[in-house]
Order: C-alpha cells, then structure tokens, then sequence
C-alpha cells in the first residue's frame, strides 16, 4: 500500500514528448487532492487519483454519460500475471513518471479540484513492464480526444490490449457501429437487463466508429478510430453488465509477443448529440461523418 501511495502522489519534471513550456513544471499534486473536475464547453471529465490519474466519469450537458464504477484507460493483460494499468491495481500499479496539464494552452502548475476553460490537455506518461505508455486526453470543441503510444524495451508476450475504455452508463440502451467505404451493413442492437444477456459482449469486430443512446438524457455518443499502426489488428466490443456499466473496448496486440524496438500509436474522439429515441441512429451517422479527419 505504501508503494502504491508513493506512484500515485509521483510527478517527475520533463515529460520527454511534453512541449518546452511545460519544461520545468511541477504540478502540485498534493495528498488532500483526489479528484480533479475539468469542465470545458459542454463537456465535463473527472480525473482520479484513485485510478492513478485515468479517468473516472464522463458528462455531457451536465448529465453522467459514464460511470465511475470502473476503469478507463489503458490495461495490459499479461499472461504471466494478469491486468496491469489504470484502475487494475490488483496485481502491481503502473510505474507513472509524468503529468502534465494544460488549459487554455498553458501549463498548469497549481491544481484544484475544479479547471475550467475553453480547452483542456493532460499528458500522462508511464512504464508497465516493458513498455512505455504516453497517454494524452483533450477536451475542446465539445470533443473529447484520447491518444495512446506504446513502445516496447523488449519482446514481451501478451494476451491482449485494452484502450480508449468507455464505460457506459448502465442506462445506456442502444449501440450502433459502422465502417467507412465498407460493403457491411452497420452493426446495431439493443442493450438489455436481462440474465440471458447478462456479461455478454457485443459488436466484436473491426469497425471505425461505435455510438451509444442513452434514454434518460437523450444523448448519444459517437467515438471514432482515428489513428492505428496499419500493422496490427483491432476489435471494437462492448461488454454488458446490467447495472453497472456497458462498457466499450478496442482491444488489440491480442496473443502475440511484441518485437522489441515496437512502437505504435491509437487515436480516438469521441463527440456527443442529442436526439429523439428513433431519429437517434441517423443523427449519430451524420456526427461520425463529420468525425472523420
């Protein structure tokens, strides 16, 4: 437990990608601060100490999205010993080396527990085993932005990759996928309570974006797939656990050992609308269009 407070409370000076502004930053992370709230737009994210600085909820319009029973993030399965990352701190915490905040452009030195401006950026860098992970999370234009590069010390045997973990509201009812310039129809359905579908995961393919409803706001959420090393394969699933979550993956680097000197970077956005029950598909189709770069 001490080890696991001493990585958590961690921030090192000189984020190697960080840009020169932030060069001699230290953000104050004292040990009273838990939670950070950042609002920009119509959009509000919650860091947590907790999951080691990963995200915690979603907000859209003042209404909860996600939920903050789960992790966010990045998480590596290794066969030899399970989940490392994020939340995961059953089996050992990531090694985090950097934070770095931004808002409106400008590094942030002091934090509070509440940010609030036009734009937002964060920086986390960090190893797990033989990797290094930079993960970078933006907010502006009422969009949320996640990046995650992987590098590899050496070759290391995996069972898989998680990134960009979304973990929906329980009251989320509906997803909706699709391809761009593919001959396959969009993959949709419905996300129900009931035992039968219980635990059960859905869509399990490559597809370039996912989109969910959630009936009691009325909103909707579209996240695209917006870079990936052409080199590696992905499958996008959502897992369905009522009452708790239904939570989206893009899993990847599945039951291979990864050269080492690899180096890979996943991009996605995600974007928000609102709309009526049976006009929300076509609304969320006209969004990921206008989501491509």
């Amino acid at each position: 437990m001490q080890i696991w407070n001493r990585m958590l409370g961690l921030v090192l000076l000189g984020c190697g990608l960080v840009s020169s502004a932030a060069q001699g930053l230290r953000p104050n992370l004292g040990p009273s601060l838990e939670r950070i709230t950042v609002s920009c737009g119509d959009l509000t994210l919650l860091l947590r100490r907790q999951s080691q600085w990963t995200p915690g909820r979603i907000d859209f319009r003042g209404a909860p999205m996600t939920t903050e029973r789960s992790a966010y993030g990045s998480v590596f399965l290794f066969p030899d010993v399970g989940f490392i990352g994020t939340a995961h701190l059953e089996n050992e915490p990531e090694d985090l080396k950097c934070l770095a905040f931004f808002l409106d452009g400008a590094p942030v030195g002091k934090l509070t527990e509440t940010l609030k401006g036009g734009s937002f950026r964060f920086i986390r860098e960090s190893r797990i085993r033989d990797f290094s992970l930079k993960s970078e999370i933006s907010l502006k234009d009422n969009r949320l932005y996640e990046t995650a590069s992987v590098t590899a010390r050496e070759d290391v045997a995996l069972k898989l990759v998680y990134h960009f973990m979304h973990a929906w509201t329980p009251s989320v009812s509906e997803y909706l996928g699709g391809s761009d310039g593919a001959p396959q129809e969009d993959v949709s359905g419905k996300l129900l309570d009931t035992k039968a579908v219980a635990r059960k995961f859905y869509i399990q393919r490559a597809i370039d974006w996912v989109a969910v409803y959630e009936p009691k706001s009325g909103q909707f959420a579209v996240s695209r797939l917006l870079e990936s090393p052409k080199s590696v394969a992905h499958v996008s699933k959502i897992w369905n656990v009522p009452g708790t979550y239904r939570k989206y993956y893009l899993k990847t680097l599945q039951n291979q050992t990864v050269p080492k000197g690899f180096a890979g970077t996943w991009r996605m956005v995600t974007a928000f609308g609102a709309s009526e029950l049976d006009a929300w598909k076509d609304a969320a189709r006209k969004l990921a269009g206008e989501l491509r770069e």
